[in-house]
């Protein structure tokens, strides 16, 4: 297996060797509105466990570092609505999407090393139970899960969920998230000791009760006593994923995220967000090197430039234009019925995912003047969505992909499909070949049955967050545990603190009210 000393050098330094994630979500064609009916794709097998099995143990033999299941929890009714469904529910554009969480499991059982990010939302789960069921997945996977974050943007999705309520604004959704996220870091890292499960037989305890505790979280959003109903699972905390780069979702992405997720058309229109988040992420004390961004890239091979120019002309007559237009319409809040074919797109404010409009109004493509007009938006979308679509041959690709990296700083890529599965096998059996031959792609895991966490860093041993992560800080062990890489934390027992030490010997006290260290 290569290490990071075979890497070729640029300008003095090694360079990155890639993070690969498979896009996918519970439905047919994701990202490629109407190229299930492509004679190809499979992706309306999405129902069939043995599909998604199928899929994990593909990915795993192509040493893909995991697999990104996307979620929504509404149908896209912005096209032509207000609350019009239809153009979704005609294409398949995301309609109908089984929940992501239930087929982990399956697919954990038949691999042993590739990772899975699930998206779940903040804004209709209770963090008491979102903190169990993550554990739980998190024990069954052997430390391969990872929480994609949202906070949920779809007005379809609110009327479901919160009982009539309007959806919250976009601002203090995050608010709230915030808060969501002590909650459930204080349940899987300070609610049980290290060494709390004993399961001696001879004294009868399984666990001892002095080393489990209530954490007595009293907010703004949420009153949670606890203590958690999961023993520590292997991570403790899962990887924490997230996507978004307005200025609520950079700040947030600078205190938790490890793994981020950006999508546009080129480097340069998400360049100054992912900087933002690294400047933001070092003054708060982490390390940017930690936080790993991934570009969502629909590659489009060949082994000659012909050959994947005729494979894009073949994928793009499958496209459903309505099915685009309605994706673009849930992803952006805007409705593009009223343009006219060739009629420009302008900023709208909405409640949706607004750091897309930007980024796409200020770094138009190189087509119609410069201009996203409501035919080449469409147009964009039905091949690989609303992110970068390369076409070439894998030596074409891999330049691309350097050039996103040396350009626009990220880490690896979140790989959309066109079609299911022949875009991995593509990206497998043709790109993965070149991109080792450059030195930016691993020959194997780092370490083969090893956590999420610890193969997309390539740390052995570093199953639990990395020790610059707020949920580090509070993690609670035995006062004979070195913890690794981790910081000590402390214990609240039976109403006293207790203290742990870490690797520096730091007492530190642990406020069960305000959930800070001081």
């Amino acid at each position: 297996m290569a290490n990071k000393g075979d890497r070729p050098a640029v300008n003095g330094q090694p360079k990155k060797r890639l993070i690969l994630n498979a896009f996918v979500e519970m439905c047919s064609g994701h990202q490629s509105p109407g190229l299930w009916r492509h004679p190809e794709d499979r992706s309306s097998n999405f129902n069939s466990v043995q599909h998604w099995v199928e899929l994990a143990q593909l990915l795993e033999a192509g040493h893909f570092q995991g697999m990104f299941i996307a979620d929504v929890l509404g149908g896209y009714d912005v096209y032509g609505g207000p609350r019009y469904l239809d153009p979704a529910i005609k294409s398949g554009a995301q309609w109908p999407v089984n929940e992501p969480l239930a087929v982990v499991p399956a697919m954990a059982a038949a691999t042993k090393s590739l990772g899975f990010g699930v998206t779940v939302s903040t804004s209709y789960e209770q963090p008491y139970h979102l903190a169990r069921r993550m554990s739980t997945i998190d024990h069954l996977t052997g430390g391969r899960v990872g929480w994609n974050v949202v906070t949920g943007y779809l007005d379809s999705a609110a009327r479901n969920l919160t009982g009539g309520k309007a959806q919250a604004g976009h601002d203090e959704r995050y608010a709230m998230c915030e808060e969501y996220m002590d909650v459930v870091y204080k349940l899987w890292n300070s609610s049980w000791r290290s060494d709390s499960v004993r399961l001696n037989r001879k004294t009868g305890i399984y666990t001892d009760p002095g080393l489990v505790r209530e954490i007595n979280h009293i907010g703004k959003y949420f009153n949670v006593p606890g203590p958690h109903f999961c023993q520590p699972s292997p991570q403790r905390t899962p990887v924490i994923l997230q996507a978004g780069t307005s200025k609520a979702g950079k700040a947030f992405a600078a205190r938790h995220a490890e793994l981020i997720f950006v999508s546009q058309h080129s480097p340069i229109a998400v360049k100054k967000s992912i900087a933002d988040i690294r400047k933001l992420a070092s003054e708060l004390g982490r390390d940017p090197s930690h936080i790993k961004v991934l570009a969502k890239f629909a590659p489009i091979l060949g082994r000659t430039k012909e050959e994947a120019e005729a494979k894009y002309a073949d994928y793009v007559q499958y496209g459903d234009f309505d099915g685009a237009l309605a994706l673009f319409g849930g992803w952006t809040g805007v409705d593009m019925a009223p343009y006219k074919d060739d009629e420009e797109l302008r900023y709208v404010e909405s409640n949706a995912v607004r750091s897309y409009v930007e980024g796409l109004i200020n770094h138009a493509p190189d087509v119609n003047g410069g201009k996203w007009t409501k035919r080449t938006l469409a147009e964009h979308i039905m091949v690989g969505g609303l992110g970068a679509t390369s076409v070439g041959t894998p030596e074409m690709i891999a330049d691309e992909m350097e050039r996103w990296v040396r350009e626009g700083d990220v880490d690896g890529f979140n790989i959309a499909y066109a079609i299911m599965p022949g875009t991995f096998t593509d990206v497998i059996e043709l790109l993965v070949p070149e991109l080792r031959k450059r030195g930016l792609f691993w020959d194997d895991y780092s370490i083969p049955g090893g956590t999420y966490r610890e193969n997309t860093f390539e740390m052995p041993g570093q199953a639990e967050p990395l020790s610059d992560h707020p949920a580090a800080a509070m993690i609670w062990r035995s006062p004979r545990s070195s913890g690794g890489h981790m910081n000590g934390a402390t214990s609240l027992v039976n109403g006293h603190h207790s203290e742990s030490k870490g690797e520096a010997g730091v007492e530190t006290e642990f406020d069960p009210v305000s959930t800070q260290f001081c």
